[in-house]
This record gives structure tokens, sequence and C-alpha cells, in this order.
């Protein structure tokens, strides 16, 4: 349904059903007189805020000639719309309004107001077709939503921001960071805030590379975790189940081996005090997971929006980006990881959050035994290393080599590299396997054993 055919009476008071054609021809007859104030409604004012079909033609007229530099008058107008628009009513509305531009903003905002309830009232039919429609109710409710999306008003206030205004803004903003008042969401990994000067950074799309195995999601549990403590953390789990993350987020913050959760009668029994410890650190906990697989950006949106308006959201974790499906899964694997990658983006910028998003890389990678992947090694896509605020690799060197001495068993490098406000660099960390833990490193990181060189003998002479 076209939002213009619809009758403004349909679902406005009269007073401003009757008042919207004055609206329009005051519009038109101060762009007519005054087409400079052209820029400072054009971003807000389209066509299809009028509703009369010839000031429709005549606003795009008068963009058009403006934007040409041929300026605009009421012959030019009358000359361009001929046969297409009485010369009567062209001069009637052109001289329709006489008290200079003053008046130009408020008929604006009547105008868009307008157009963007006779475009609810348009949604609104299509919210009940999709309703008593067929086809699956999460899809069904996914276009409805995208639907009511679509009716966001765009510009409005001035985009732009001089150089003065800025410094005097940034200024505050220090003073602010000085204070105290702002800061980084603290990860709990002392040397990774640091490096990322004070934790992670609101409206910033983080990825974790690395091989399976090497500790991505016990990476993101942990710092989840912690940060779960002082603001609202989710997870969309789309490789494990509710009870894996249970499993693990009752080792984590119980400190108990998970091989213990998984088998409690064996050996020497779970310590049960342990567990309940576990619950009770649980409460105070801003955590929430979902499960649900093979998601779009689309669906993420969604979940996020709601989780952010009924319980809040500050960090959201996304395990992993491999397994997220494209809006078209006829496209090539590469345009839908894109798609998503930039999504992640604009969804931590839209809702002011910290996006984490675990990412697999190529199998290249596990050639190099003694090295973290590099930003080339990301799997299916560029476009996720071109998005990221941060990309950061977790490489646990005895998980690719096995034969390294015992000194490399809890040991794991991570590698910022890439770092949009900041320095990169390797952190050291200490993976603890029994309770899929990262903490600190204390001290320098291993070193390899020199190989032995077997003495020469002088053989025969």
């Amino acid at each position: 349904m076209n939002p213009n055919d619809i009758p403004i009476s349909a679902f406005v008071p009269e007073a401003q059903a009757l008042s919207a054609p004055t609206c329009e021809a005051a519009v038109l007859s101060i762009l007519v007189s005054f087409p400079d104030v052209l820029d400072s409604v054009g971003d807000r004012l389209h066509a299809e805020c009028f509703t009369v079909a010839e000031n429709r033609l005549m606003y795009t007229t008068i963009v058009a000639q403006i934007s040409a530099g041929r300026g605009c008058d009421v012959v030019s107008l009358m000359q361009a719309l001929q046969g297409q628009v009485e010369p009567q009513y062209i001069h009637a509305v052109t001289t329709s309004h006489d008290y200079g531009a003053r008046g130009l903003k408020a008929h604006v905002d009547t105008l868009v107001d307008l157009h963007q309830a006779r475009a609810l009232y348009g949604a609104s039919f299509k919210l009940a077709e999709l309703a008593h429609g067929e086809g699956p109710i999460a899809e069904r409710i996914d276009q409805a939503q995208a639907a009511v999306q679509a009716l966001e008003v765009q510009g409005g206030e001035d985009e732009w921001v001089d150089a003065y205004t800025a410094a005097v803004e940034h200024t505050e903003l220090i003073e602010k960071r000085h204070e105290g008042a702002i800061t980084g969401i603290a990860t709990g990994l002392h040397d990774l805030d640091e490096m990322l000067d004070g934790g992670l950074v609101r409206g910033n799309l983080i990825v974790i590379g690395a091989r399976p195995a090497m500790g991505k999601t016990a990476l993101a549990m942990t710092v989840g975790l912690s940060m779960a403590t002082h603001c609202s953390v989710g997870m969309l789990s789309m490789e494990m189940p509710h009870s894996d993350v249970r499993d693990r987020q009752a080792a984590i913050l119980g400190r108990i081996s998970i091989g213990d959760i998984k088998r409690p009668g064996r050996g020497q029994g779970l310590d049960y005090s342990r567990v309940s410890d576990a619950v009770e650190r649980s409460r105070s906990l801003k955590w929430f997971v979902s499960d649900r697989s093979g998601l779009n950006i689309q669906q993420v949106r969604s979940m996020a929006r709601k989780l952010k308006r009924t319980r809040g959201l500050d960090v959201l974790i996304v395990d992993y980006i491999g397994l997220m499906e494209g809006l078209d899964r006829k496209q090539p694997r590469a345009y839908q990881i894109e798609e998503i990658s930039r999504g992640l983006k604009g969804l931590a910028k839209e809702l002011d959050i910290v996006v984490i998003c675990l990412a697999q890389v190529n199998r290249g990678a596990a050639e190099k035994a003694m090295q973290p992947p590099g930003l080339h090694e990301l799997r299916d896509s560029g476009a996720i290393e071109q998005d990221a605020d941060v990309v950061a690799f977790i490489h646990r060197p005895v998980a690719a080599n096995p034969s390294l001495s015992g000194d490399w068993a809890n040991y794991a490098l991570m590698r910022v590299a890439k770092n949009r406000q900041g320095r990169i660099g390797d952190l050291h960390l200490f993976y603890r396997g029994e309770t899929t833990t990262f903490e600190q490193w204390e001290g320098g990181p291993p070193t390899l054993a020199p190989i032995a060189t077997p003495a020469r003998g002088r053989g025969m002479l």
C-alpha cells in the first residue's frame, strides 16, 4: 500500500489534516522565493512527504533545478512542468506564502510527521497480513520488525559538526574520563585492558580468532563472566547447547574441574561446596545466554534489541560468526560473511554496546606451530578484518605441538593484530584447562630448549 494513497483524515485530527495542503503550498512557495534554504531541510524533506500529486511534481522539479545551479522561479517552473501541472495552480502555490523563510522548519516538521504517520498506518496493514499469513511465525515476526524499523526517521538535526564545537565537546569528554565518569569496560585481564587503554569501548566490534581447540569460547566466557559483575552481558552460543555452557559456567565460577562436573562420581568426587559457591556467585551476575543456532544478522539484531530493552545489554558475545547464516543463503559465503560482519559493527554502534565476535581461521594457520594466525587468515572473508575495531588471536603452542616441554602446558599467547584506536602487540596468558579459564601470566614466557648437536668424530685421516 502506498502511504500517499491513504486519506490523512483516517488517522490524524481533522484540523491537522486540513492544514497539510496549506503546509505543502507554503513550503514550495518558500523554496521558490529562497532557494538557498533547501540545504537546511533537504535531508529530511522528500517528494513522498507531499500528498498532492502536483505538489510532488513541483518539489521534484524545484530540487532538480536548484541542484543543477539553474535557480528556480515561477516562469522556469511553469516551463519545466508544461503539460503536467496547470500554470494557474503553479502560480497559486508559489504565491501562497510571502512571509519570508522563518516558518519553513515548522512546516517541514508537519509534513514529515504526517508522512511518517501515513507510513505507520500503511505498515499496520503489512503487520495484519503477516499475522494472518503462512510460514514459520519466527520469520513473520522478523519481517514485521523489519517493516517497523524501516519507519525510523532519518536526518533531522545537522549531522555536520564544526572543528570548534567538536573540540569543546571532546574536552568535556576528556574531563569525564579523568574524573572516572566514563571508562572502558574492564575484561578482568589486566594486560589486555592496558593494551586497549582501559578496556573495551562501546560501539566497537571485537573479533577473537583462533584455530579449533585453542580456547576462543573459554576466553570469551572468562571475560564475559568477569564483565557480568559490573555490566550486562549476553552470549549467543550457536556452537554449544545450554548444558555445555552451564558446565563451563560452573567450572569458571566455582573453580571446579570440568571433568568432575561431567563425571561427579569418579575419583574423590565433586566438591559440592564449590558448586554452591558458583550458584551464589551467579546470583549477582547480569549474564544471559541463548543457544539458538543458525541465526542471521536480522535475528541477532532483534534478539539484542529485546535483551537491551528488557534486561539491559552492554556486551554481546557471538560464538561464532562462521555458524551464522546470510539473509540470502544463495549468495556466496564471502558475501554472507561481509553482510554479517557489517551488521554486527552497525549493531554495536546502534545499541552503544560492545560486540565480541569469535571467528575461525584458515587451515593454513595450523602449519605455524609456534606462531599465532595473522589477519589474512581469518576464514571466509576479509570483511571481518575491515569491519572490526580490534582483532586478537589466541594461540596455545602446546595444542599445536604436543611434544613441547611441561613449561608450555598452560601458556597461551594473545596477539592483538589490529587496534583501530591504540597499540598492537603480544600478551601472555595462563590457560587453566581443567576449569577452562584464562588468567594473567606471571613472569616471562617459556622458551624453547636448545637442540643439542651430536659431537663430530674425527673419522679416518
